[in-house]
């Protein structure tokens, strides 16, 4: 929405159901879809590898089984040591080298479990990279646009480790925390049957109480969730909107719409883990150490009195309870590393599910320069929440000939942006063609697509590397002399000199360009690969006064004799274009020259009024300005 003259950022569906109630039948199920979805994304994610984590899973049983060796010595030694009459001597040593035999044995098994999943987590892990690099070089650039860089280094890199641990120890750690105790407590049952009730006394109460802590976690979650997105949309809609809450003084209500959000997601925080932290409290202790050894003892000493069992028996069995809890430590945390990585998988999978730009089987090259874009729809894929997509074009038809300027005006959101980069695939139509030379650009090669269409956008991309292979990255092979021959058209050779190692200076470690000055290394890479074609996003909208006039002397000599479509949002910029092309809500409603345009009165003749007023009134601002007289501005440039 707008408030005095300045755009205010409009809550998404996503932020406006963050903070909606929603009906806990419909969390839980969407709860139970999503984990359905995730455990089907991790099935398919480990498949490769599946066969070599179960054969480490029944490696991990015979250290398991190994693992029990120690505890039956510990009873055999003691009933050999406190047997009446003379030490069998023969009888201790065999025990001993049985235990550590056992000992041996655990340990060769476990790590040769361990070998075998870690060697299956680096070949998952470069299985999935290879994928994941491979799809992201076939993606449309469009996806690039709406993607955030953050968002595809999570996947690439974040999103692959988050598998690391479930694929190389969880599995197997599970494995032997639930192996390990039942052979121990097989072993208890050997011993007296008593004695294998109470080392596991204290587990179904822990069970209980837990499964009692647990049992609104998923909806609980989903509310903490929903909690944190309306904080950060409050937060997102201040940042946004700062300006404008600001010049009308309502900086304080803003800050209270931060305020209670924060204080209800507190409330419903505190509300909820209160209790539970209580309950986990109760829960840690049925399973620690000191109550183990005094449920077992005290009630053992009474088997003992009794005659059922014998004191070295009694000794054997409370051992084996004291590990039990560890091993439902290691089991829950093997549960939450599943969970975390079955949310990984799911956008891995999620990613690699994305549509491709199709390749052509017999790719045409164009004759000609000219574009034809006939009867084009183009339809937003469903994201950021919104369950549908929204329709950008409507039906749109150019024609661009050869060697002339087509300029794209229009409302923000009339489509044009959408237009400009479905002429280098950006992304494809729904419906319609859009055509260079004859040849639909579906049917040419994309690396014969880029040798006829290149782009300056307004978002200026500079890689890592030097100035000069930035400016020579969409031709490798240009010479020193035609990337310097490129530079000073582009107004930029001189700056660039300036720089510590010049052309060989790395962008982002000596080299640090202004916004100007990127956007005149980009034109520079443009001139440089020489296209035919070329689709320019008016790089002068947010230059500075002094870059933008170097900028239009640079976009002058980067248009001569090529055909142009120009995204237009400064119309005093392209007065002089050979079509005007007006788009509004994803349709033309008008097109021809300027002069054409403004005797029609219609949608454009209104902007270009608009765009008059508002220069009148800048040039009157700065002449007040320079002479003093605009007692709204104090020296400082800070509004009174």
């Amino acid at each position: 929405m707008t408030i005095g003259g300045t755009d205010v950022a409009t809550p998404t569906p996503t932020q406006e159901s963050a903070s909606t109630p929603e009906d806990p039948k419909t969390v839980r199920e969407n709860a139970r879809a999503e984990a359905k979805a995730k455990a089907a994304a991790l099935a398919d994610i480990l498949a490769p590898v599946r066969g070599r984590i179960i054969l480490a899973q029944l490696v991990q049983i015979l250290a398991s089984a190994a693992t029990i060796v120690p505890y039956i010595g510990i009873v055999e030694l003691g009933r050999t040591l406190l047997a009446p009459g003379t030490l069998d001597t023969g009888r201790v040593w065999l025990v001993v080298w049985l235990v550590v035999g056992g000992l041996a044995a655990r340990a060769l098994f476990s790590f040769l479990a361990l070998a075998i999943t870690h060697f299956a987590d680096l070949d998952l892990q470069a299985r999935l990279r290879i994928r994941i690099t491979d799809k992201l070089g076939r993606l449309p650039l469009g996806w690039f646009s709406r993607t955030s860089s953050g968002a595809v280094r999570k996947s690439v890199q974040n999103d692959v480790a988050d598998l690391h641990y479930l694929v190389a120890h969880a599995q197997v750690e599970a494995a032997a925390a639930v192996l390990s105790p039942i052979f121990a407590l097989v072993y208890c049952f050997v011993l007296d049957w008593r004695l294998g009730l109470l080392a596991i006394a204290t587990v179904p109460l822990y069970a209980l109480t837990y499964s009692w802590m647990a049992r609104d976690l998923t909806a609980e979650m989903e509310k903490m969730d929903r909690g944190v997105a309306r904080i950060s949309a409050t937060i997102v809609e201040f940042i946004n909107g700062v300006a404008v809450v600001k010049t009308f003084g309502q900086t304080g209500k803003a800050h209270r719409r931060f305020i209670e959000a924060a204080d209800e997601f507190n409330d419903d925080f505190a509300g909820y883990m209160g209790p539970m932290l209580r309950v986990q409290a109760i829960t840690t202790v049925l399973i620690s150490a000191p109550l183990i050894l005094l449920v077992n003892l005290g009630v053992g000493y009474w088997l003992v009195d009794n005659g059922w069992v014998s004191p070295i028996e009694l000794v054997g069995s409370t051992l084996i309870a004291m590990v039990l809890p560890s091993a439902l430590l290691t089991v829950s945390t093997a549960v939450h590393t599943r969970q975390q990585a079955s949310a990984a998988a799911l956008r891995i999978a999620d990613l690699l599910a994305e549509p491709e730009l199709t390749i052509p089987e017999n790719p045409k090259v164009p004759n000609g320069h000219d574009v034809v874009i006939e009867d084009v729809h183009f339809t937003y894929p469903p994201r950021l929440g919104v369950p549908s997509g929204v329709k950008a074009l409507d039906g749109v038809s150019v024609t661009l000939r050869e060697g002339t300027v087509t300029a794209l005006v229009g409302p923000s959101g009339s489509g044009k942006s959408t237009l400009a980069t479905l002429l280098p695939r950006f992304g494809d139509p729904d419906s319609g063609s859009v055509r260079i030379g004859g040849v639909d650009v579906r049917e040419i090669a994309t690396s014969e697509l880029y040798r006829h269409v290149g782009f300056v956008l307004q978002d200026v991309q500079l890689l890592t590397m030097s100035v000069r292979d930035n400016i020579r990255l969409g031709r490798p092979e240009a010479s020193d002399e035609e990337v310097y021959h490129a530079a000073l058209a582009a107004q930029i050779h001189d700056r660039i000199l300036d720089l510590p190692d010049g052309y060989d200076t790395i962008v982002g470690d000596a080299a640090h360009f202004s916004g100007g000055e990127a956007q005149r290394v980009s034109i520079a890479r443009a001139l440089l690969a020489d296209t035919p074609i070329l689709v320019l996003d008016e790089a002068t909208a947010f230059a500075d006064p002094e870059s933008e006039a170097e900028i239009q002397k640079a976009i002058g000599a980067l248009m001569v004799g090529r055909t142009v479509l120009v995204i237009a949002h400064r119309l005093g910029s392209i007065t002089h274009a050979d079509n005007i092309v007006v788009l509004d809500r994803g349709r033309v409603v008008e097109q021809g020259r300027h002069e054409e345009l403004l005797a029609k009165g219609g949608l454009y003749s209104m902007m270009w009024a608009g765009y008059e007023a508002g220069t009148t009134r800048q040039d009157e601002k700065i002449a007040r300005g320079a002479s003093g007289d605009d007692s709204m501005i104090e020296s400082n440039g800070v509004a009174r």
